[in-house]
């Protein structure tokens, strides 16, 4: 199931990751995040590998998925990777994702992201150095234009110096990119195929250009690097295995599926195409546009064929919940969690529509559903949302207020967690774990908004 939401670490980090843009803070404060499990799965079953090769650990590495039409995929610090639905779309097989992410996995096991901070500050230094000495020149020869002209040249020395600082670290993650590849035994031709796509949009204007090459400069000389790469590679013919081709096609089908008009999903996915992932769509596309008995139908075939795949129970449990059928909507979930369950996602799913339920018996297991979403995920805003539910249904008023002030903390709305904790130490057995996770929210909390209040 496509969530959408919003997540403030995400936002902040990429503020800080495009400041060099004058743009990038309105586009981050714009910016969606989605969650799904299939395409999240996806893509770690994808990257794995490669984060190993990199000497990156999976676990650490936070992959952030854009709801965005635009081709980028970009790196921040923290280890995080956001890839926007746009460039997903576009890909042609699962060989340019994983190229891309192992390009981004470059600028993260070496730290670009970091260093880049320190070369953005020299910039605007070089820039101020510059306009502090066209305002010193102007003063001692009466000349305004003179102050003018040490701005232009300050603005020009410092753009040239981060543009060739920037151009020098993609081609470090390029390299880092097809050493990355070669320790997985991947093929590196996707990251290739997938600059090739982009090569022509260098000659458009900026304003047309996909974003993907403004934080990352497409040179010849990356281009030939690549090509000689694949060319070297002893991997350069290995096909990536049948299952993983059909897990891009239908990452690709839920997104077209899930985004795009119908108009859209028919020209993609024509009656004619009776493919799997051609089928998938359809019937996202078909439940989308409000058409729910044929979109039952069309998820039963899919079922049908393929019974022990999760990901068409948690689709069917979708349609039927918003359609008001709660105990067939439960059930639906509940076997997708059969299916899967060491999957965050679909618990989080079966523990909201049990609480729809609204029954004592739901409510507790619901709970134990979260419970185990909060040992996987435990910044999920949403679950502790629905525990903090399920717990002042139960007449566990402690819980329901520190599963409260956890729901503001992971959004960041400091003063409510903060109260929120406050409450949870007041009804909790003093010195008990609830008690002691309450204090260190209210008292991180109370720093944090003490800060934002100087700011």
């Amino acid at each position: 199931m496509l969530r959408r939401f919003s997540n403030r670490l995400a936002v902040l980090a990429l503020a800080v990751t495009l400041a060099v843009s004058s743009g990038a803070p309105a586009f981050a404060a714009q910016m969606k995040l989605l969650r799904d499990a299939e395409i999240e799965n996806t893509i770690r079953t994808f990257i794995t590998p490669i984060l190993q090769a990199a000497g990156l650990n999976p676990n650490t590495v936070t992959i952030y998925l854009v709801e965005d039409p635009h081709l980028n995929a970009f790196a921040t610090t923290d280890q995080r990777i956001f890839l926007n639905s746009g460039f997903l779309i576009a890909t042609d097989g699962p060989g340019e994702v994983i190229g891309v992410i192992a390009h981004e996995a470059g600028h993260v096991a070496g730290g670009h992201m970091n260093r880049m901070r320190d070369e953005i500050a020299n910039a605007r230094m070089t820039s101020l150095a510059a306009t502090l000495l066209g305002i010193g020149a102007a003063l001692l020869t009466g000349n305004p234009g003179a102050m003018r002209a040490g701005a232009t040249i300050g603005n020009d020395i410092a753009i040239k110096n981060y543009m060739s600082y920037s151009q020098g670290q993609e081609h470090a993650a390029d390299q880092a990119a097809v050493t990355f590849m070669r320790g997985a035994h991947d093929n590196p031709e996707g990251l290739l195929d997938f600059m090739r796509k982009l090569e022509g949009q260098r000659v458009l204007n900026a304003i047309h250009q996909d974003p993907y090459l403004s934080t990352h400069p497409l040179t010849d000389t990356r281009i030939n690097f690549l090509e000689e790469a694949v060319k070297e590679s002893p991997y350069r013919n290995k096909p990536y295995p049948p299952e993983w081709v059909e897990m891009h096609a239908r990452m690709k089908a839920k997104l077209i599926g899930y985004l795009e008009a119908p108009a859209a999903v028919a020209r993609a996915y024509p009656p004619s195409d009776t493919s799997l992932p051609a089928r998938y769509a359809r019937a996202i596309s078909t439940y989308k546009n409000g058409s729910i008995p044929d979109a039952l139908k069309q998820i039963d075939a899919l079922i049908a064929e393929r019974p022990q795949d999760p990901y068409f129970r948690e689709l069917k449990g979708q349609v039927l919940l918003e359609t008001g059928k709660i105990p067939e909507a439960q059930a639906a979930y509940q076997k997708s969690v059969d299916l899967l369950p060491e999957e965050p996602q679909l618990r989080l799913q079966l523990a909201f529509v049990q609480i729809q339920d609204n029954s004592p018996a739901m409510d507790k297991a619901a709970l134990a559903n979260l419970s185990k979403v909060l040992a996987h995920e435990p910044d999920d805003a949403s679950a502790w949302r629905l525990s903090a539910i399920a717990n002042g249904r139960l007449g566990n008023d402690g819980m329901a207020a520190l599963s409260m002030a956890e729901y503001n903390f992971a959004r960041g709305n400091w003063r409510d967690a903060r109260g929120q904790a406050e409450r949870a130490k007041s009804l909790l057995a003093e010195n008990s774990t609830g008690w002691l996770r309450a204090a260190d929210i209210a008292d991180i909390a109370k720093r944090n908004q003490d800060r934002a209040d100087k700011q």
